[in-house]
């Protein structure tokens, strides 16, 4: 995750934004954490008697050190699903100290977190104090997903092995990138997203803005040698709108890469959202959650949050699960 932000009050009661922890899952529950070595399942916390532990969890089990007058409750701006990344995700706590304790400094908060985090796929990068007023979930204007696919890779296992939870292996040698460009112009602006919903959503309306959708050539992975296949490519998707629907982008992704594939026209992908029908032949596929980033989240004067702003906090995660097969509810904007 990326990104705390604290809000100073009375009582030596101080309030912190965070951004989140590039991880293997999203926010979740109150359960004990497992072991280190356990995936943790999304973003948001896992309340009650489940067993599946988030992000979090981990961050109010850290949190718990900082021997708060009242519990430390995290409000995330972006709840992601298990397996879904975060290069750079946000957050709000609040600390409220005994009388006479001065308040922590965000340098001394965001070692104090890493020190007691108990999961090696979750870091806290930054920390910074922030109104009262400030709310990590309504504040944001802007986020932004990054999705990877893979091309050239006939097989699973020919995918490095570094990379296998990091992106989408297509077996295809290439993708008609044109035509997915030409499908996203359909995709931007301001429409009813029900045709790309997933069944679980809370929100009361699906119209959405999209302000950006791009389909490029990725950067080259590190982690390919040069005897491995020299047909491997990597593509990127980026989407940025100040919300999205419950698994949006990844509903938007499968569509995209149906055209890319040749199975859709552009055309076809313009029917399908003025079809307001989530259920409909060619939209019920969503992409892997491996392959999605959260990437960043902007506050408008606050900036931002995963560009090293000094008043901000930012940490990141890995993640694997679902937050479906856990049975969590009440998903929020952003969730994917």
């Amino acid at each position: 995750m990326a990104l705390f932000g604290l809000r100073e009050r009375r009582w030596s009661r101080t309030v912190w934004a965070l951004a989140e922890i590039p991880g293997q899952g999203g926010f979740r529950g109150r359960a004990r954490s497992p072991p280190p070595t356990s995936a943790h399942s999304g973003v948001a916390a896992v309340r009650g008697t489940q067993r599946a532990v988030g992000v979090q969890n981990y961050l109010e089990e850290a949190a718990e050190r900082l021997n708060s007058v009242v519990p430390v409750k995290f409000t995330i701006s972006s709840r992601t699903d298990a397996g879904v990344h975060a290069l750079s995700n946000a957050a709000h706590l609040d600390v409220q100290r005994r009388s006479g304790q001065p308040p922590f400094s965000p340098e001394v908060l965001v070692e104090a977190l890493n020190t007691h985090l108990r999961h090696p796929a979750i870091r806290v990068l930054q920390a910074f104090r922030v109104p009262n007023d400030f709310h990590a979930r309504y504040a944001a204007t802007s986020r932004t997903y990054l999705y990877r696919l893979a091309t050239g890779c006939p097989r699973p296992d020919q995918l490095p092995v570094f990379e296998r939870n990091l992106c989408w292996a297509l077996q295809a040698d290439c993708l008609d990138v044109t035509a997915m460009q030409e499908a996203a112009q359909y995709l931007l602006g301001t429409h009813d997203f029900s045709a790309f919903q997933s069944a679980g959503s809370p929100s009361t309306s699906s119209v959405r803005t999209l302000r950006r959708l791009t389909v490029s050539s990725g950067p080259t992975s590190p982690f390919v040698l040069p005897q491995e296949s020299r047909k491997l490519r990597f593509w990127s998707l980026e989407f940025e709108s100040q919300s999205f629907l419950y698994r949006q982008v990844r509903r938007m992704t499968a569509v995209l890469v149906a055209v890319g594939l040749g199975a859709l026209t552009p055309t076809q992908v313009k029917v399908i959202l003025e079809s307001q029908d989530p259920l409909g032949k060619h939209q019920t596929r969503v992409a892997p959650a491996r392959g999605l980033f959260l990437k960043s989240v902007l506050y408008g004067d606050l900036g931002n949050l995963g560009d090293g702003n000094p008043a901000c906090t930012q940490w990141e995660s890995k993640g694997t699960g679902d937050w479906e097969a856990q049975g969590l509810k009440g998903l929020q904007a952003g969730d994917q």
